[in-house]
Formats: C-alpha cells, structure tokens, sequence
C-alpha cells in the first residue's frame, strides 16, 4: 500500500465519511417529508397572491417604469416554461469568479415532432472567460418522464482564484491560474413525480491544461509560481478524467427562480477516475437543502440554506485542488472572496429575511457561515467564518432578473451582481453545468 501523502503538515489519507454523510441525509429527509398544503399552492404554475395584479403588492407602490421593464420579462424570463426555438441570448453558462457580466449567442432547435432537441451557444465573459457548448437531446421519452442527451463542452477560464489550504489560509496569497478544459458527456433525467427528479451523468475529461492567468488585466501573482504540488495538489500535471454522478431532487418550492414558499432538497454522489496515474482518483458527496417560509404573508419570506460537501479518498489518492470543495463568494460566504477557501470537506449555511418593498423588488438582510477542513469529522460548526450584509432582488412573478449583494467579513466588503437567486448554483440555459472546477 502506498504510504500516505503529507501536504503542511496534514496527513491527508481519509476514510469515507458516513457518520457525517447519514446525519446530513437525515437533516435531509427531515426537511423534505411532504407537509399539507393548500390547493392553490400545489399548483406549480400557480403565483403568490397579488403579485402580478393592478394593486402593489410591496409596501410602496411601484415606480411604473420598474413595473413596465419587469413586464417586459414575464414571457422571456421564467424557470417555469419550456424555452422557445431560435436564437436567445446565453447569460448563465459560466463558473463563479467570470466578472460582471457574460453574454453570447445561442440557437435552440426541436424536431421531429419535438422529440428531439438541438443547442448551440457560447460567451464570453467580463474577465474574458469563454465556454461553449453543443447539446443534442431527447426530451419526451416514456410519457414525458424521461429526458436523455449527449453534450460537448469547452471552457477558457482565464483568471480562477486560489488562496491555498484549509480554513486558515492568508487573504495575502491571493493568486489566479488559467484552466482549460473540455468535457464530453451523456446525461438522463427521470422526472418520476412533480416533485421528485432523479439524474445521472457520465464523461470524459481529457487532460487539462493549467497555466498562468491570462486576460486583460491580472492584478495577482500566478497560482503556478506560488503554489507547489504540496499546497495545489495536481497543479504540475492535471490527469485526465472519467467522472459520473448521480442526483436526487426534491423540489417543493412554489417557483424555481424567484421561490417564496417551499423548499428544494438535493444528494448528489459523484465518483472522478484518474485515468493517467490513479493518484487523483476519489469521491464526493454532498447534501444541499433549502427552505423558503413566508412570516405570515409573501411580502416577507425568510430563506435558509445548509450545505455539506465530503470528499472520500483512500490511502495514497488526493483531490485535485481545483476539484475540492471552494467556500465564499456569490452564493455561500458573501463576505469574502469567490473561492476563498479550499479542502476536502465544507459546510456552508445562509439566512436572509426577504421584503417586498416594491412588487418587484425586494430587500434582504443576510448572515453566512461556513468552514473547510481536511477531514469530515473537523466540520463541528466552531471556528466558522462568517460574513453579513443586505441585497436588492428584482424580480418578475416566477425568476429572479438580477440581484445586488452587498457583504462584509473580517476581510473587508464584496459585492455581487448576478441574475439569479442566491442559493440557486450557476446553470447554463441550455445542456449541463459545467463539471470542473467545483464552483461554491
């Protein structure tokens, strides 16, 4: 057996983490038990009472030119309905840590009698970050239960941070590195109630390529000048991969974009096979839950969100460093840096209380939490970082059109512009997220 693989001074060789894994699932299961609800709001297409009448529904009557420009979203943007043939505009198929905005083009196709779908897009990033992909689909199977398809996709990331290991890693050592990648894989997805979808993927990953940032601007000095392979596992050769995963859905929230009731529950395990040396070969898994309750009326909704990630290596294998579980950033500690901090494991908890102040316009209030260690059974909710803050949410009946975070920690303050919902991870419009990095 090979001897175990020391990086500063942590003995990295771990057992799959079960105890930690059985609690969360169970934290899972507590949350998703079905709870009664009334008639109105088992309708998936059903909208919160007043929120799309003639009356306000916030507590100040809306500015007409807010209500005019959110209008013109309703049948755009929305989670809710299939999306239409033909050219759109590629907004969302980019990792965290891309800039202020991304765009491209993208065209949608269904044929033969919509059983079979076609999609093309690419973009390009603020940071010049590019992606692009080509799905082909079939989307009606066994009774519109089952989905199947195929997909190819390219990413140039250009300035991706790297801070070190661990929960004690400097803010000083602040780098950037440039990943290159393409993935080839097929995807299917059983939709076996309203409620309940169960997915699963497997791919390929050529070896990648990590080198220097690049870009038009690199304010920081380059992960691969200060970095080793002790303190970046896989930074001198990044291996090509097999990777498959599979998921579990529970999805009770009222709205997928713009969610004001319900809740969404995920397990995901997922398996990446070193196929150059063996050395990077490991697992993963991870419990992500969800719960929006509204305090006595939908003008207020308070939103919470817990998050646990394991990694499962035996004796002699580590997880690449752009493979272990990230934390700060957009969606879990607001108040630092996107990738602030890197290990094996990571937990991660919001709370935000959320008020309409116009119809379509929200303020909120939030505190994160969060830590990573180099085993599961470190992540014992002490030492957690912690950032707070307050947001500004537009918003059409059914997706959320772009968000403001503010957020302030030890580290200083971070803001975030984004068009989706906080808790709600990066998706592209089309195809399937992206495989590696791991994005927070």
């Amino acid at each position: 057996m090979a001897p175990p693989l020391l990086f500063d001074g942590v003995v990295r060789t771990k057992h799959a983490p079960r105890r930690h894994l059985l609690l969360s699932l169970s934290i899972l299961v507590a949350f998703a038990a079905p709870r009664p609800t009334s008639a109105q709001e088992t309708q998936p297409g059903s909208l919160p009472p007043g929120w799309i009448t003639p009356t306000p529904a916030g507590l100040l009557a809306e500015p007409a030119l807010l209500r005019k420009l959110v209008a013109t979203s309703e049948s755009k943007a929305s989670d809710e309905q299939e999306p239409a043939d033909g050219l759109y505009v590629e907004t969302g198929n980019m990792i965290t840590g891309e800039g202020w905005i991304s765009a491209g083009p993208g065209y949608r196709r269904h044929m033969l009698d919509r059983r079979l779908r076609v999609d093309a897009s690419a973009a390009v990033s603020w940071k010049l970050y590019n992606v692009g992909q080509v799905s082909v689909e079939m989307p009606r199977l066994a009774h519109d239960r089952l989905t199947v398809g195929a997909q190819v996709m390219r990413q140039d990331l250009q300035q991706v941070d790297y801070f070190g290991l661990g929960n004690d890693s400097r803010v000083s050592d602040l780098s950037a590195y440039r990943f290159t990648n393409t993935d080839i894989l097929g995807y299917a997805t059983v939709q076996a109630t309203r409620w309940l979808v169960l997915s699963g993927r497997f791919g390929g990953i050529p070896r990648s390529r990590l080198g220097a940032a690049g870009g038009p601007r690199v304010p920081v000095p380059s992960t691969v000048d200060l970095f080793s392979d002790a303190s970046a596992p896989g930074i001198l050769a990044p291996p090509s991969f097999l990777h498959g995963d599979v998921q579990v859905n529970v999805d009770l929230r009222d709205h997928k974009g713009h969610p004001t009731g319900g809740g969404l529950y995920q397990f995901i395990a997922a398996t990446y096979l070193d196929r150059d040396s063996g050395t990077y070969t490991f697992r993963r898994y991870e419990v992500d839950a969800a719960q929006f309750v509204p305090l006595f009326t939908k003008r207020w909704i308070l939103a919470l969100h817990g998050r646990e990630v394991f990694s499962d290596t035996t004796s002699g294998h580590v997880v690449p460093f752009y493979l272990m579980p990230s934390l700060g950033g957009k969606n879990t500690l607001r108040g630092y840096h996107d990738y602030r901090f890197h290990d094996d494991d990571m937990q991660a908890f919001s709370g935000e209380v959320r008020c309409a102040l116009f119809t379509h316009l929200d303020v909120a209030v939030f505190a994160d939490a969060g830590k990573v260690a180099a085993r599961a059974g470190n992540l014992d909710f002490q030492n957690l970082k912690r950032s707070y803050g307050a947001g500004l949410r537009v918003h059409n009946a059914t997706a959320t059109l772009v968000r403001l975070d503010v957020g302030h920690s030890v580290e200083g303050w971070q803001v975030f512009i984004k068009i989706s919902d906080p808790f709600k991870r990066s998706l592209p419009m089309s195809g399937r997220s992206a495989v590696v990095p791991f994005v927070p």
